[in-house]
């Protein structure tokens, strides 16, 4: 994924000397939630849509409330899960870029990096998701991969989706034909499944047992 492409740059970044006006202006033509401020190409910060419009006097300068912008920016090397991170980290829509020199190159927009991840095979490549955990102490990704694997299956992606004091659990999306085998054996291997699935054998033996027994008791 090459974000450099979606650099956007239809926004005339305004400057110290701009007025608030100039600020509440843009974010009525665009949706937008902050808008960067910058001086000499160089980054002064974002002004947040939520601060300018309280501000009584559209006339006064940005410089007037400089305590008001927020400093963040991403590079251009990055990568889509690290912009996702500073998009929520900041509660902002937009992202300053800046190159390798710290020059303002433009912004990356939400909506562009959102669409540009469900682009990734882990997103659009049929698959099924299970959901495991175990102590941390014993939890391993190598372990996981290679009990896919034995048992015939393919990763197509795979995130530490909780990460507490005692556990530690996975989301994997497989490619598999047997997907009963790679849950047995997870258990085999005292991992806790924790997502269910139509095909899992243990647990409708579990379920015809229980059956039997209420049949047992209530006769």
């Amino acid at each position: 994924m090459n974000v450099k492409e979606y650099i956007l740059n239809d926004i005339t970044a305004l400057t110290l000397e701009s007025s608030v006006k100039n600020a509440i202006d843009i974010c009525k033509r665009l949706p937008i939630t902050h808008v960067p401020i910058v001086e000499n190409g160089k980054l002064i910060g974002c002004l947040s849509e939520t601060d300018f419009q309280i501000i009584e006097d559209e006339t006064s300068t940005i410089s007037e409330y400089s305590h008001l912008i927020d400093f963040f920016y991403t590079d251009e090397n990055t990568v889509v899960l690290n912009l996702i991170k500073l998009f929520t980290n900041n509660e902002t829509n937009i992202l300053p870029v800046l190159n390798n020199e710290k020059k303002y190159l433009g912004y990356f927009e939400l909506s562009d990096i959102l669409d540009l991840f469900c682009t990734s095979p882990f997103l659009i490549n049929e698959g099924i998701i299970i959901v495991v955990e175990k102590n941390k102490k014993d939890f391993s990704i190598s372990e996981i991969s290679q009990i896919i694997e034995i048992n015939g299956g393919k990763i197509l992606g795979l995130y530490l989706s909780l990460d507490i004091s005692d556990n530690s659990q996975a989301t994997i999306k497989i490619n598999s034909e047997d997907i009963n085998e790679i849950i047995q054996t997870f258990r085999r291997y005292n991992y806790n499944v924790v997502s269910e699935h139509k095909d899992d054998f243990y647990l409708q033996d579990l379920k015809d047992r229980s059956d039997y027994l209420q049949k047992y008791l209530d006769m």
